[in-house]
């Protein structure tokens, strides 16, 4: 089995036991959202400022504007996008997760392509396909980055925004206990440790997670062909097992812009 259909399946079990990334939006947010009053989250608590989303978004209107949700499943964001106009499509690798998009669909009325697919592996849209790409925290998923920073930049119109979340890695370094104790040399990869090593991390976390060093996660979409123009930093919510959120953050959001 490849890593990521683990993960996938990993999800599909997580998408029935209430992880925060997989608890859609109700018909009050969708309210509130039409009426203006609404929020979309890259990481776990800062909002995406809102004025990340120009030049497309005027007068609480996306209408015009052709967004992918990328590894963006669960029915969280895109339902959001839906009803301010947008012509969405969102990708996942989780069947459990673009249920949860099928059903606010089907709740809300509106219209959304779904796409069932791994963003390992060349996306399958056309080149300069979407004015704008929403990538939540997933890459951690995902061993090699590069590849999906240059996978948005195809499928990206010059122009083009991405709005990434990511983990700066921190995490990784740390078990997630107290006191808080090194376990791991950074970058983490699961794939390159021991049989029984391998087994155990699995046991304990569930899915293959890797970190990855802001020279591949910046330094990533810059080669790919992005202009970075702002970035804000992020940490698990308080209720999270991250023993270290309480002394560092350990998420980066940024918007990027395809030259």
């Amino acid at each position: 089995m490849k890593y990521t259909d683990h993960n996938a399946a990993v999800w599909d079990e997580w998408a029935s036991t209430g992880c925060p990334w997989t608890i859609p939006c109700t018909s009050e947010d969708i309210q509130r959202a039409k009426a203006g009053d609404w929020g979309v989250y890259l990481t776990p608590i800062i909002p995406v400022p809102k004025e990340w989303f120009a030049p497309y978004l005027k007068n609480n209107s996306l209408t015009g504007c052709k967004i992918l949700g990328l590894a963006s499943g669960g029915g969280q964001q895109m339902p959001i996008f839906a009803v301010l106009g947008a012509e969405c499509t969102v990708l996942d690798y989780s069947e459990s997760q673009l249920q949860k998009e099928r059903d606010v669909r089907a709740r809300e009325g509106y219209a959304i392509e779904i796409v069932r697919a791994d963003m390992t592996e060349r996306l399958p849209f056309d080149d300069a396909s979407f004015d704008l790409i929403f990538h939540p925290v997933s890459n951690c998923y995902v061993e090699n980055v590069r590849h999906v920073w240059d996978e948005c930049a195809r499928v990206l119109r010059p122009g083009g925004l991405l709005l990434a979340g990511f983990s700066n890695g921190i995490d990784f370094l740390f078990e997630d206990e107290h006191p808080l104790r090194v376990a791991n040399k950074l970058p983490f990869n699961p794939l390159r440790l021991s049989e029984k090593e391998r087994e155990r991390v699995l046991e304990n976390d569930g899915a293959y997670f890797f970190s990855h060093t802001l020279e591949e996660q910046i330094g990533g979409q810059l080669k790919a062909g992005f202009r970075l123009t702002d970035l804000r930093e992020d940490r698990d919510r308080p209720d999270a097992a991250a023993a270290i959120a309480a002394y560092y953050p350990q998420y980066l959001l940024t918007r990027a812009i395809a030259e």
